[in-house]
């Protein structure tokens, strides 16, 4: 099977004063548009700032696929907000999305990592000679989903994870996947590890968590290109998706909402106080480890705390996306429309991540985040 057939890119172009509701498309598609409408994202209900609506209309980002629902909330409601504003997002994946940020070809990129080491040069050099900031807008839980029919419940934990991405475990009865599944009926089949072939975001925070979580099994470090050696890999998010509904005995990480509208099994997680089903609360609780890796408003965070937790009843997998953008140098109609979607994204567009398969942002993240938006000149 070629599973790189899964999941091509297309352009998203959102006008969102025209779309009265956003519903996640079924079968992993990365479509965000839709016309069933949704109350939380399409009420548009205030928060504690009104927005400013100054700068041009139509903004271009690119990135992440992970973040792309979330987008497609925040655009309808800036829209909202400002009549005539429109986000034309391109869900290519974050490696493709910060190079296309860094060659200057959109105003700003969606990544699920922050910048590497060497992409802050170049980064600076577009933004005329200023730096480029990380500022976190999305956290969203990464789901294990797999396909095993007759095996409602599965638990795993990061060290047979780690097993399972590098083969180190390939079948589905194997004792150390047993040991966590008592009095299951597991079946004696290959296990199908289902990876992203294209740059991600999202196998950079999987990778890191197995890091943090299980040092001693997994040794492969991390970054946006799989390193674990091990099964198939699939494009973009949909492809994912796609390709665990399409193989028996398969498991891929992917998206809470994206499993969610897929109806995807999802595993849960085993952090040493016992199993934790990826629900709402499940992963607030795990958000409320993460921290700023640093001062100032270049918002990197630092999420080894929250992969590595044992609190009971907190989901690790957790990924938070960025949006990279210039401190200075844009032009002052993009900056100001920059301004504008994130402080609206920030406030309003909240409430409508929730029903997308998001988490909203803690208060205390809110307000360092706006301050860092109110800076960018």
């Amino acid at each position: 099977m070629n599973l790189n057939r899964f999941g091509k890119a297309f352009f998203v172009t959102m006008s969102a004063t025209a779309i009265t509701g956003l519903t996640l498309t079924a079968c992993g598609s990365d479509n965000n548009t839709g016309s069933s409408s949704s109350s939380s994202a399409a009420s548009g209900s205030s928060s504690s700032a009104s927005a400013d609506c100054d700068g041009k209309d139509a903004l271009t980002a690119e990135g992440s696929t992970a973040q792309q629902n979330a987008i497609g909330v925040f655009n309808q409601v800036w829209g909202q907000k400002c009549p005539g504003k429109n986000l034309s997002y391109n869900p290519t994946g974050s490696g493709a999305g910060v190079t296309q940020f860094i060659a200057g070809q959109v105003d700003f990129a969606g990544s699920d990592s922050p910048l590497s080491k060497d992409q802050v040069d170049p980064a600076a050099k577009r933004c005329q000679g200023h730096p480029a900031w990380n500022l976190p807008l999305v956290f969203g839980p990464v789901a294990l989903g797999y396909n095993l029919p007759g095996v409602d419940k599965l638990v795993l934990n990061a060290d047979v994870l780690a097993k399972i991405f590098t083969g180190a475990v390939s079948n589905w009865n194997d004792p150390a996947i047993a040991a966590l599944n008592s009095g299951a009926s597991l079946p004696d089949q290959k296990i199908t590890p289902i990876y992203r072939s294209d740059s991600s975001g999202t196998t950079d925070n999987f990778q890191k968590y197995l890091t943090a979580a299980a040092p001693q099994t997994w040794t492969k470090g991390a970054g946006k290109e799989f390193q674990g050696g091990a099964g198939e890999g699939a494009q973009k998010t949909a492809g994912v998706v796609q390709a665990v509904q399409a193989t028996p005995g398969a498991i891929g990480y992917v998206e809470k909402g994206f499993a969610d509208q897929a109806k995807l099994s999802m595993a849960q997680i085993d952090t040493g106080s016992g199993a934790v089903e990826l629900t709402d609360d499940s992963a607030k609780a795990a958000i409320d480890s993460a921290k700023f890796a640093g001062e100032g408003n270049d918002l990197v965070l630092d999420l080894n705390s929250l992969y590595a937790t044992k609190a009971a009843g907190a989901y690790p997998l957790m990924l938070a996306t960025y949006e990279i953008v210039c401190s200075e140098g844009y032009d002052a109609d993009t900056s100001a429309a920059v301004k504008s979607f994130l402080t609206v994204a920030a406030n309003d567009g909240q409430s409508g991540l929730t029903a997308a398969g998001y988490v909203p942002l803690p208060d205390a993240f809110k307000q360092r985040l706006l301050t860092a938006v109110n800076a960018i000149k």
